[in-house]
């Protein structure tokens, strides 16, 4: 989690990451000057539309202060949307891969409704992401 001093550009890095079923990630809120969350696109969390695996668990990490952080250990296979809720109008957003991809998985990542235009924009393609395993935020 990053951001600028004075606020004006936060985002997650890398943005997209591939990694093998029962990984785990770890979120580090590194932006000195904003609280952060990394939420999970699922009902359970604000009605958000599902954007990760149907048996995959929700998470949402609550603020978390400069230096603070939080991890979730991934062992369903497929892709997994997350936003910060403070800044998804901002486009801080990521992807998780896990495992291999498959053409079925994205009909998780379809669901859009509801999203803002800034989240939809930065997400990172699953081609790229499988390609080069980590995308970092430009």
């Amino acid at each position: 989690m990053q951001g600028r001093a004075d606020g004006s550009h936060v985002w997650f890095d890398p943005i997209g990451v591939l990694i093998k079923p029962g990984q785990m990630i770890r979120w580090i809120n590194q932006n000195p000057g904003n609280s952060h969350t990394t939420t999970a696109y699922h009902p359970a969390n604000f009605g958000k539309p599902l954007r990760i695996p149907e048996a995959a668990n929700s998470w949402d990490s609550d603020y978390l202060l400069p230096d603070e952080s939080f991890s979730v250990t991934f062992t369903e296979h497929g892709v997994y949307d997350y936003y910060c809720i403070p800044h998804e109008h901002a486009g801080m957003v990521g992807r998780i891969i896990v495992g291999e991809a498959h053409g079925s998985w994205m009909e998780s990542v379809a669901a859009s409704s509801g999203l803002p235009d800034e989240a939809l924009k930065a997400f990172p393609m699953v081609e790229e992401i499988m390609a080069k395993r980590i995308v970092r935020r430009v």
